[in-house]
């Protein structure tokens, strides 16, 4: 079934083509979508002093230049969730090297290979 639909593309789009071009507004959408990608919201980028060092203080920033008006609630947002990760990233780094400094302490580090 589908090699016999498949056969009949260039017609079926022939015919759409036409019935687009002498007004049928239904056609054409269906052309124009399947052709040209819809288009999508795009922000500017901007650009944000993040004051502080920390990851909270940076977070801040973020929430008062929304609340500002310099960013965008999906800036904001998008921003915000990248702190989030950034946050995980660093607390997982920081308890590795706390492991590995209790394992060393306690000769529990790494077994050297024989």
């Amino acid at each position: 079934m589908r090699q016999a639909i498949e056969a009949k593309v260039p017609a079926i789009v022939k015919q759409l083509t036409d019935a687009a071009l002498d007004g049928d507004v239904g056609a054409a959408r269906l052309l124009l979508e399947r052709v040209i990608p819809p288009l999508r919201a795009a922000e500017e980028s901007v650009e944000i002093k993040l004051a502080g060092d920390s990851i909270a203080d940076h977070g801040r920033a973020v929430i008062a230049a929304a609340a500002g008006g310099s960013l965008s609630p999906s800036q904001a947002s998008a921003m915000l969730t990248s702190l989030g990760t950034l946050a995980r990233i660093v607390e997982a780094d920081e308890l590795i090297k706390r492991i590995e400094a209790l394992e060393l302490k306690h000769g529990l580090g790494p077994k050297e290979k024989t």
